[in-house]
Parts: structure tokens; C-alpha cells; sequence
């Protein structure tokens, strides 16, 4: 998996006053040009990405770690208010991650539970991202006000998973078989990278954690950017997957967005919900195109068209 770049786990220090603990990520970096960071979802690690980085690296740098939680990254005990899990606290790694290697601009993008992460790290440090993009997402506080029965019979995991202890119990009875997964889609070393992180007791905890801090400390903080007027204020591309059920549940996702930011274009991407294991090479496309449109862009020029793809069918 990805050809020459650089695998490293990174001393940053204590990065935030949610834990005294030093933070360690794992992170895999390479190519040349204008810095991208690229968030991973749940249960994944950095290695979901081994098909997309590649095709970015052609004309950027690529940075893509293991969240806070996840991977090999660290893992730091958690309190009342799962605050060492907050977007806020992922956030704040990632931008002393990316302060480490040199970059004190740089877009990002992020899946799943990245995306969180990504536009918490927009509306905390708006000087460094120049360019947000996002993939199978709302904010957390969006989903939980719209939560009507329909989100919870889909998304149920959200709300086992915010439960003391059980969940725990339940998916280390059989990981694999909780967690799913494809060795032919992912890859193999991806997949073996996966297995280790989803058997792993301090691991599955660590991920469960986040989503215990999505409907307490993180709806706070999304609720006080609200109350405060607070906006993403770069550029903004929204994408989902059309074989996924995010486009069912929200008919106007960008509208959604433009809840929060100004300039927001959409898309969608022709894959299940993995669409970097998928569907690399189109979404590598629509990325390109967003973050070419930030290096060409010249007072007075127009902003680039909507990547939009046919609406196929929806699967499980």
C-alpha cells in the first residue's frame, strides 16, 4: 500500500485540555504540492484510503493518519463528558499533526465520522483550512434534530452504541461478524490493517467513544456555533454515495449545508458507502476538481461547476 510514502507515528505532544496525556498518531504522507488532509470514518483506519491517496499524490501532498481512538493511534482514558473523543479534541490532532509536518494551510476531506472532524477542524481554525470536503455526512446536531423513526431503525448504531458497556461486549463476541467487511473490495493489507483494529479491546472502546461524545459535547459545541453565528467560511463540497441511504433520509443535503457555509457545491458518487475503496477513481476526480479550482482561482473567476453523477439505486 502506497508507494512511496511515509509511515510514522508522531509525538505532538498534548495537544488539547481534554486529556494531560500525550498524543500519538499513526500517519502515512507523500506526494508534492498543496497540502490535503484526509479523514477516515468508523471502523476504518488511514489504510481505507491506499487506492485514493495514490491518484491525489499526483499533484499534492497527501496526509492521512489514524484519528484519535483508532488505528494505532492513541487511545486516552475517557471522562463523564467523553470530551478526550469530541471533534473538537480529533481537530486539534489534526491540526498539530499538520503544524508538525510543515503545513500551515491545507484543504481536507473527510468520510463518516473524518467528515465531523473535518468541519469541526473548519469552524475551529479557519485561517488553515482553505477547502472542506465532505463525504456521507450532515453535522451531528442535524441528524439528531431531524431523528424521526426512519434514522432510527437505519441508524440505529448511533444510539446502541452511546450506551454504557454493551456494545463493547457485543461486537468483541465476533468483530468481523459486527463489522463486516470485504478483503476483495478493501484490499488485503488494507483489510488485515482493518482486522487489527476491529479485534483490538482498547480499540473498539476507543471508536465507541466517539460516538459517545456525538450527541452530548458535540451537539453542544455544533448548538453554540449556531447560537453564535459561527460559519465555515472556505469553499465547501458536499458528496455522497448513491448506493448508500443518506440521499433517503435528507432529500436536500446541500441545502443542509448551506445551513452552514456560503459557498457549497454537491455531488454524488457512484459506490456503496466506502466510496474511496469503491469508487476511487471518481472520487479522486471530483476532489481534484474542487482543489484545482483553489489554485486557478483568479480575482473574478468563476466558481467550478457542481460534480454530479446519475442517482442509482439505493442498496442495503
Amino acid at each position: 500500500m502506497f508507494d512511496g510514502f511515509t509511515l510514522e507515528h508522531v509525538d505532538l505532544g498534548r495537544t488539547g485540555p481534554e486529556t494531560a496525556e500525550r498524543t500519538v498518531l499513526r500517519v502515512r504522507h507523500g506526494g508534492s504540492g498543496p497540502p490535503v488532509l484526509l479523514l477516515h470514518g468508523h471502523p476504518r483506519t488511514h489504510a481505507t484510503w491506499h487506492r485514493l491517496a495514490p491518484l491525489l499524490a499526483a499533484d499534492h501532498t497527501v496526509v492521512c493518519p489514524d484519528l484519535r481512538g483508532y488505528g494505532q493511534s492513541s487511545k486516552p482514558p475517557t471522562t463523564a463528558d467523553h470530551a478526550p473523543y469530541s471533534k473538537r479534541a480529533m481537530a486539534r490532532d489534526c491540526l498539530a499533526l499538520m503544524r508538525h509536518l510543515g503545513h500551515e494551510r491545507f484543504a481536507v476531506f473527510g468520510h463518516d465520522r473524518g467528515s465531523c472532524v473535518a468541519y469541526r477542524l473548519a469552524l475551529d481554525a479557519p485561517d488553515a483550512v482553505t477547502r472542506l470536503a465532505v463525504g456521507d455526512c450532515i453535522p451531528i446536531s442535524e441528524h439528531l434534530a431531524r431523528c424521526d423513526e426512519r434514522f432510527a431503525r437505519a441508524w440505529y448504531h448511533w444510539f446502541f452504541f452511546a450506551v454504557p458497556d454493551k456494545p463493547e461486549r457485543a461486537i468483541l463476541a465476533d468483530p468481523a461478524a459486527w463489522y463486516g467487511g470485504s478483503k476483495e473490495k478493501m484490499g488485503a493489507a488494507a483489510w488485515e490493517d482493518y482486522q487489527r483494529a476491529i479485534h483490538d479491546p482498547a480499540t473498539v472502546r476507543a471508536m465507541l467513544e466517539d460516538y459517545r461524545a456525538g450527541p452530548t459535547v458535540d451537539r453542544e459545541l455544533e448548538e453554540a456555533d449556531r447560537a453564535a453565528g459561527r460559519r465555515i467560511t472556505c469553499p465547501v463540497l458536499v458528496l455522497w454515495s448513491e448506493r448508500d441511504d443518506l440521499g433517503d433520509l435528507y432529500p436536500d443535503i446541500p441545502g443542509i449545508w448551506r445551513g452552514w457555509a456560503d459557498d457549497v457545491t454537491a455531488g454524488t458518487i457512484d459506490s456503496g458507502h466506502h466510496m474511496a475503496e469503491e469508487a476511487p477513481e471518481q472520487l479522486a476526480g471530483a476532489l481534484r476538481t474542487f482543489l484545482a479550482a483553489e489554485r486557478a482561482q483568479t480575482p473574478g473567476a468563476s466558481r467550478p461547476a457542481p460534480v454530479r453523477h446519475p442517482r442509482g439505486a439505493h442498496g442495503a
